[in-house]
């Protein structure tokens, strides 16, 4: 392990000065390395310490690259968001109109005032990407998750749904399934295929479910060997930002504590950064032999719904989207972020502990 370099100033006038000579050096070491410098901001006092003369005249900074260490679920205009605060006290005063900045994409909140609601406007929020995916890459790639989703999906087994949907481009996916058998009642397939898949007419060649007797982690790398293998052969897309599979869509809901898929908050799976599906055996919700997305691949997606109703799932919503959201560890819900777009589908008893 390096040792780290710690340097100590009578002052924060002095740490500042230090700063700003550190981070210039460094400009012009990538930049003349690379061709740009990538800076990651955090919040707090940190933006205050930077930047003055000399330094913010000399440096290029049309080369540089600027990404979030962590951000507020809010608006960017949101005082409480830190891109507002890098903005006004930083990025707002450098001189060059070509700077690049990378900024997250904001999320859309959508709260409906029952679950009734809920499964309109999701059955509709469907079909609209449906036919855009299909017009424009010939195919939608869905990713289903288990729970209450797939009943909240029952809009779409109804008119105009049913028959206005070129069901037969469709690709069916699972975000996480339990290893048992798919005709087992824990089996996320067979609630899918119940609630959903055998009452529209997609073809059984284009659903993906796992392979049944395989140990958790033979089910694991089996199922992803398959998306790489349809990456490989064009039939699902990549991200070019990951280069992971690019998902047209992701169909999430969470547990009543802020789990996703069969991301867990104190279970290591969570961090993963390299794998796209890995594998848990101690679920703290039975069955406890699961495989599951990792984060990597679930925010290459395109575009992610997250689905949530009822009152059990409200403090997790007020911890996730609520005034503190940043000020504790976050919940795994709180780690979904798509590459294009976030849209939450919420009723009022999800949302009744927000302010």
């Amino acid at each position: 392990m390096a040792t780290p370099n710690i340097r100590i100033y009578d002052s924060e006038g002095y740490v500042a000065e230090a700063l700003e000579k550190y981070i210039s050096d460094l400009s012009a070491k990538f930049i003349a390395d690379y061709g740009s410098f990538s800076v990651v901001l955090s919040g707090g006092s940190l933006i205050d310490t930077m930047m003055e003369p000399p330094y913010v005249n000399c440096i290029d900074w049309s080369k540089w690259l600027i990404f979030f260490l962590d951000e507020r679920v809010v608006p960017l205009d949101n005082p409480d968001s830190n891109y507002k605060l890098a903005y006004d006290g930083f990025l707002s005063k450098t001189p060059s109109s070509n700077f690049h900045l990378l900024k997250m994409a904001t999320p859309n909140i959508r709260i409906y005032d029952s679950e009734g609601y809920v499964a309109g406007a999701l059955a509709k929020y469907i079909s609209d990407l449906s036919a855009k995916f299909i017009a424009d890459y010939g195919s939608f790639s869905v990713v289903l998750s288990g729970g209450s989703l797939i009943d909240t999906m029952r809009k779409l087994v109804e008119p105009p749904y049913v028959n206005g949907i070129d069901w037969s481009k469709w690709l069916i996916f699972f975000l996480d399934e339990r290893v048992v058998p798919l005709d087992n009642p824990d089996s996320n397939y067979k609630l899918a295929y119940d609630g959903f898949l055998s009452k529209v007419p997609i073809p059984k060649s284009n659903i993906y479910p796992i392979k049944e007797g395989l140990t958790p982690e033979e089910a694991a790398d089996e199922y992803e060997q398959r998306i790489k293998d349809l990456v490989a052969n064009k039939t699902l897309r990549t991200s070019h930002k990951t280069g992971f599979a690019k998902f047209d869509l992701m169909l999430v809901g969470m547990g009543p504590e802020g789990h996703v898929a069969s991301l867990f908050c104190w279970h290591f799976q969570r961090f993963e950064k390299k794998k796209w599906v890995t594998f848990i055996t101690d679920s703290p919700k039975p069955p406890p032999n699961r495989i599951t997305f990792t984060f990597p691949l679930i925010n290459s997606a395109s575009e992610i719904a997250m689905v949530v109703t009822g009152e059990d799932a409200a403090d997790a919503i007020k911890v996730a989207l609520g005034k503190h959201a940043n000020d504790y560890y976050p919940l795994p819900v709180q780690k979904v972020a798509p590459e294009n777009g976030l849209t939450w589908f919420l009723d009022r008893e999800a949302t009744s502990e927000l302010n």
